[in-house]
């Protein structure tokens, strides 16, 4: 079974075109997990529609903390083997869930990463260049606490590691980081280089690609080494228990 986990807040523009491209990739016992945290822009009625159309969206009130605590609640609910993060307005490329599992089983991986396109609020693709390219993507911890490749809506994860990510420290505001970085330390983290889904750039998006101030940097990557601390103990626990099975 698969899962999506799906944080959504008043992103009815683009929702209905994001939850098509997904469902038809999925087989009849997967699921979408969609946790929203405010529909107030109208799109409540249409969300409510599409669950009753579809019995594939579970819809859940989210915990109305922020995107990182969303994307936290959203996984926790999920009942699949392999987990897919989502976004709420980008399209995910045909055949992208086959090839993603077919990553997880020609590798062993417990998390993988894909390319994406970038196209701009009206879906006209930007440059030419790739998430891949804009990121200089590739795995590595030293590489990614310096400039991270991990970006949510391009990653699916094994839920067996979900004591490994679950709950995400409150100073951690990158859960894509953080998971990325737990598949790095629990053996490696898988990379598509294939551009798997057409990413949205526009005036509302969550994650920015541009550096902030060089304070703010600073500050943000030492909450991020404080966090890593607290992953490795718990990467220990967990190979610890795998180990006595």
């Amino acid at each position: 079974m698969i899962s999506v986990a799906l944080a959504y807040y008043n992103g009815g523009k683009y929702i209905e075109k994001q939850l098509y491209s997904i469902l038809g990739q999925l087989g009849p016992e997967d699921e979408i997990v969609l946790s929203v945290d405010r529909a107030s822009d109208g799109s409540a009625e249409l969300l409510e529609r599409m669950a009753r159309d579809d019995g594939r969206i579970r819809l859940l009130e989210g915990p109305g903390l922020g995107v990182v605590k969303n994307f936290e609640y959203a996984i926790s609910a999920c009942r699949g083997e392999i987990i897919f993060l989502s976004d709420q307005d980008d399209l995910w490329i045909e055949n992208k869930v086959k090839k993603v599992m077919r990553a997880f089983d020609n590798s062993g991986v417990d998390v993988v990463l894909h390319n994406a396109e970038l196209i701009d609020a009206d879906e006209v693709l930007q440059c030419g260049a790739t998430m891949f390219d804009y990121r200089q993507s590739r795995t590595g911890l030293l590489k990614n606490l310096m400039k991270n490749s991990y970006v949510g809506c391009c990653m699916a994860f094994r839920s067996r590691i979900r004591p490994v990510i679950l709950p995400i420290p409150d100073s951690m505001y990158m859960h894509d980081y953080w998971i990325g970085t737990a598949g790095e330390m629990l053996g490696g983290t898988g990379l598509l280089r294939e551009c798997l889904i057409r990413y949205r750039r526009h005036e509302e998006n969550v994650t920015e690609m541009k550096h902030g101030s060089v304070a703010f940097m600073i500050k943000k990557r030492i909450s991020m080494l404080r966090c890593l601390r607290i992953l490795k103990k718990r990467v220990r626990v967990f190979c610890r228990e795998q180990n006595n099975l």
